[in-house]
């Protein structure tokens, strides 16, 4: 499997390892992601979906981080070496590596239960990579585009809810191919206070932001951004909250803005079509709290957890 077409490539796939150059005054920013058939997506999932959402879910990491994504390598291991798996495999692998001018530089395959690991590289200015552990009390918490998509599409695979056809297959797209959010990333270099993609669930995540930072986050149900999907197909209270607030599988950006930026911000994301929401604010108090209709409401699921039954 090759492609090709980055000049800081200067030895590629071939040898033991390969040899990259980093831009000068830049910090290397690197991220690993795993995904196991079964656990991480539907054992029927077709292998152009498992190479797009792979790759894509490590690009999410880089936009977390304010990072321009360069490099990547892929470790993956298969129960057969079937030509038309790999072949659809690497098709979709690479149209999306394409897309965002990144080269895989190396891997491993070895035979054995379906299971993807790729390592991501990439590149940040020294001083402007976004983290978890520096939003400030007052600073306002946003996210992208709409939350809980993904989560409603695996739970109507796991037979918890039924769907139409029409919007099975929206809600499967969302799962299968999320859209990481390179460019915001970049443009909230100059913005964010802190940033996390959203792949455990938003309280969870959102937690992560407050436990590092030391403080605390108030949040607003009805300002969290839902799909027209979403809201039409969840009548179940309960359930539209347990997963929009801790389903996960969005990869979307949750991250926070200083007040005094708040404005300009806005008017940057008006200016590249950028869709965003403000959904509460960082305060002093610890712990992550969601109101619904001015009440608190009990958050009975916190997010995905491995090792956990």
């Amino acid at each position: 499997m090759l492609n090709e077409g980055r000049d800081d490539v200067v030895l590629g796939i071939g040898d033991d390892a390969a040899i990259l150059s980093i831009p000068e005054n830049h910090h290397l920013i690197q991220s690993v992601d795993t995904l196991v058939a079964g656990v991480h997506f539907p054992v029927e999932t077709t292998p152009q979906d498992i190479a797009y959402k792979a790759l894509a879910v490590n690009l999410s990491d880089m936009a977390a981080m304010g990072a321009e994504p360069a490099w990547f390598t892929l470790a993956i291991t298969l129960p057969d070496d079937s030509s038309a798996w790999l072949d659809a495999f690497s098709k979709s692998l690479f149209s999306l590596a394409k897309k965002y001018n990144v080269q895989l530089i190396g891997g491993d395959t070895t035979n054995g239960p379906l299971c993807i690991s790729i390592t991501i590289n990439g590149f940040v200015p020294a001083g402007k990579a976004l983290t978890r552990n520096t939003a400030q009390v007052s600073d306002k918490i946003y996210v992208s585009g709409t939350i809980g998509n993904a989560a409603l599409a695996l739970a109507a695979w796991q037979g918890d809810c039924l769907l139409k056809d029409e919007t099975r297959s929206f809600l499967n797209e969302q799962l299968n191919r999320p859209q990481p959010q390179v460019e915001l990333g970049l443009l909230l270099r100059e913005y964010a206070s802190a940033c996390i993609d959203i792949s455990d669930g938003l309280i969870a995540d959102l937690q992560h932001i407050t436990d590092n930072s030391n403080v605390g986050a108030a949040i607003y149900f009805e300002k969290i951004p839902l799909s027209k999907e979403l809201k039409l197909n969840l009548t179940d209270e309960a359930l539209l909250l347990a997963l929009v607030l801790s389903g996960g599988d969005d990869y979307e950006l949750c991250f926070t803005i200083p007040e005094n930026k708040q404005k300009e911000f806005d008017r940057v994301m008006k200016e590249h079509g950028i869709s965003v929401s403000c959904i509460g604010e960082i305060e002093l108090r610890p712990g992550v709290r969601c109101f619904l209709n001015n009440k608190e409401i009990d958050i009975q699921g916190k997010g995905y957890e491995h090792f956990v039954d």
